[in-house]
């Protein structure tokens, strides 16, 4: 094991328990004891099947969006904007579920339905990556700024074209069975849409390593001028991998909507983008690690959740926030300590070699 990858290990864990260790002293504050409500979630949420399938549940949309950043990292660009890439691929899913539902085989429509959601998903980020290609634009912000135009895109369209059929909330009317993922534990609310995370995440790590767009991809993030002078066409490897981050983000929302929530809402799912990228930097972007660091994510989800539902102790709502919040800041400061640590290292090696 190289010293890089042990730095990652050893700051992340130190990062994810000292997060916790943070939310338990919120808890004794409050005159709770953090290792009874500790111990009460762990032991549900390996003991009962339904909680346990929540887990993964929870981590299904984090994969996507995680993936969504951490790919254009990889090409030295930032994709804060998911979660509006996110809000596209719900919008597409709902409309695209209830134009179709009854009229097409559910399984064609799902198909359908994920690839139009990740085009959607895919042509918000496209639009970011070509005002970075032909304007030069910073990314940074345009994306962060494009979540805000998604967002209230998506409620326009609750409040008229979307808007259920009684006319009296800003939603949708829900879907039939037909048009839901189908459930692959029987008790549970786990989808298939995990396993297409999965697939997705083990493709998107194929592509970025074993291709020749994946090599073109990180030779842009790790010197642009470079891989300009040898050949590369920058200015399209930024299009073309903020289309790809966004088209990871739209089907985050293919399986919220058509794998959980069966309809759309206002203030939908408002963290999932923003934990997305805690989750990449936890996983230092890497496609597979995505996977276990968003299972943790989603286990912090849960045992919050089981806290304020555990009898006998009054644990505020707000405790899933407050957990998650603490483990993702202790994760971005790890994320600069080892950059500091590598820089370090490759100093001395200069020295040593002068």
């Amino acid at each position: 094991m190289n010293a890089k990858i042990r730095d990652m290990i050893v700051t992340n864990a130190i990062a994810v328990a000292a997060g916790l260790g943070l939310s338990g002293l919120m808890l004794l504050l409050l005159d709770i004891n953090p290792a009874e409500v500790f111990a009460y979630s762990v032991k549900t949420m390996f003991t009962d099947k339904y909680t346990m399938g929540e887990v993964f549940l929870k981590a299904t949309p984090l994969i996507f969006t995680a993936l969504a950043f951490a790919f254009t990292y990889k090409a030295n660009l930032f994709n804060i904007g998911a979660q509006g890439q996110f809000y596209m691929g719900s919008v597409a899913a709902i409309a695209l579920s209830l134009q179709l539902d009854g009229k097409v085989p559910g399984p064609v429509l799902l198909i359908m339905v994920c690839l139009v959601t990740a085009l959607a998903g895919g042509l918000t980020g496209a639009l970011i990556g070509f005002l970075k290609a032909k304007y030069k634009a910073n990314e940074f912000l345009v994306s962060m700024m494009s979540t805000y135009v998604a967002l209230a895109v998506m409620n326009y369209l609750l409040r008229t074209f979307l808007k259920e059929t009684k006319g009296e909330y800003p939603q949708t009317d829900a879907i039939t069975k037909a048009a839901w993922i189908p459930s692959i534990i029987k008790g549970t609310r786990l989808h298939a849409g995990f396993i297409l995370a999965v697939c997705v995440a083990i493709g998107i790590w194929v592509l970025l390593y074993k291709t020749p767009l994946g090599y073109r991809i990180r030779a842009v993030g790790s010197n642009a001028s470079a891989a300009r002078m040898s050949g590369i066409n920058s200015s399209r490897i930024f299009v073309t991998a903020f289309f790809i981050s966004g088209a990871l983000a739209g089907m985050a929302g293919f399986t919220e909507v058509n794998g959980v929530q069966h309809m759309l809402i206002q203030d939908f799912n408002t963290g999932v983008g923003s934990a997305g990228l805690g989750i990449a930097i936890l996983a230092n972007a890497n496609p597979i690690g995505i996977i276990f660091a968003s299972i943790l994510f989603g286990a912090l989800g849960v045992m919050g959740n089981l806290m304020g539902r555990m009898p006998g102790v009054n644990v505020p709502a707000s405790i899933v926030d407050l957990m998650q919040g603490f483990v993702m800041l202790f994760v971005i400061v790890s994320y600069f300590f080892r950059h500091y640590m590598e820089i370090r290292r490759e100093k001395r090696k200069l020295q040593k070699g002068g």
